[in-house]
Order: structure tokens, then sequence, then C-alpha cells
């Protein structure tokens, strides 16, 4: 796959020119930085929504956002890998696709490989429903420091430790995830 400096950069006024562009490139490109215009510069450009959505109807994901200039942005986009992060948001919006009858056959693919692997099943919640595992708070309730830090956390920190439990593949992993989030806790780390 190409490295992110070696991506193209391209804008699409439209959903359609990205779907097109998509259609052909999805299986030889490695990626694409697709420049967003912003809402007051004035120009046409396919939304951020309109392009996650085609991206993953071919099996593509959003990744790294990074700013242009006055004017636009890039966000990143690029084929999914297998047994990469679903996210319980972006299952939501390939139920919704699939219904709409808008899913390609690259995107099914990409789905099914997630049922199977089971990744699907681990998808993580986002941080507004993100809440902290029964597990957790026992752990926490065992080490006052611990949990003295924790209740100290912002909305951030307290995702990127569900994130981190939640999308453990095994159990043995996620004890160890667990028992290294406790430490850190108890020694005031920071998780960023």
């Amino acid at each position: 796959m190409a490295s992110s400096t070696a991506l193209p950069t391209r804008a699409f006024k439209t959903a359609k020119s990205f779907e097109t562009w998509l259609e052909k490139n999805q299986e030889s490109a490695g990626g694409l930085w697709l420049k967003l215009f912003k809402k007051d510069s004035g120009k046409k450009t396919i939304s951020y929504a309109e392009a996650l959505d085609v991206a993953l109807c071919y099996g593509w994901i959003d990744g790294q956002k990074k700013a242009l200039d006055a004017e636009a942005w890039l966000q990143k986009f690029c084929p999914r890998k297998a047994s990469s992060v679903w996210s319980k948001v972006n299952i939501g919006h390939v139920e919704r696709l699939i219904k709409e009858g808008r899913m390609r056959p690259s995107g099914a693919r990409a789905i099914e490989k997630a049922k199977a692997d089971g990744s699907w099943e681990r998808a993580y919640d986002p941080p507004s429903r993100m809440t902290v595992p029964d597990d957790l708070l026992k752990a926490l309730r065992k080490n006052k420091q611990a949990e003295k830090h924790f209740k100290g956390l912002n909305k951030t920190d307290r995702f990127i430790i569900g994130f981190r439990l939640q999308t453990a593949k095994k159990q043995e992993t996620r004890e160890k995830r667990m028992k290294e989030i406790i430490e850190k806790l108890a020694k005031g780390e920071k998780f960023r």
C-alpha cells in the first residue's frame, strides 16, 4: 500500500463523482487525500458525510484529517485493512446503506470479513456512548489511587480506555490491557 505522502489529493464536487472515481480506482489505489472545501469557501464540494457513505459502500474507510488552507481541509480515505477495527457508528451507516441498496460487492466483502474474524462484534462505541465496563469498575475499587485518578479523567481519556478494552480480540489481551490501565492510573499517567 502506498505511503500517505504518495497518495494523490483530489477534490470532488458531488458524491456521484467520488463514486465514479472509486468504481474505477478501488482496487488499484492505495488511498487518497480528499480535499473538502469549507462551507464559507463558496466552492461546491462533496460533504464529509457523503464521502464516508460512498467509501463504506466500496469497503474503504476514513482516516487521518489534516488542515490544508483557509478554504479546505484534507481527509484521508483508503481501503479497509483486513481485521481492522469497526466503530458502531460505521456499522450503523453500513446497515442503512444496505437498506438503501447502495452497498457494492467490495463493501459487502469487507463486512463479511469483519463478521468472520469477529471485528464486527467487537465494534467500539462512539465517545458519546462509551460506558465504563463493569470489570474496570471492579478493578478500580481494588486500587483507590487508580480509582481517584480515573474519576478525574476527561471524556477523551475515558474513551481511550474504553476503546482499548472494547477492541481486545482475546480475553487474555483484555486482561493484560486492564492491568496496564490500572497501573497507569495508579501512577497518574496520561493516556495520550
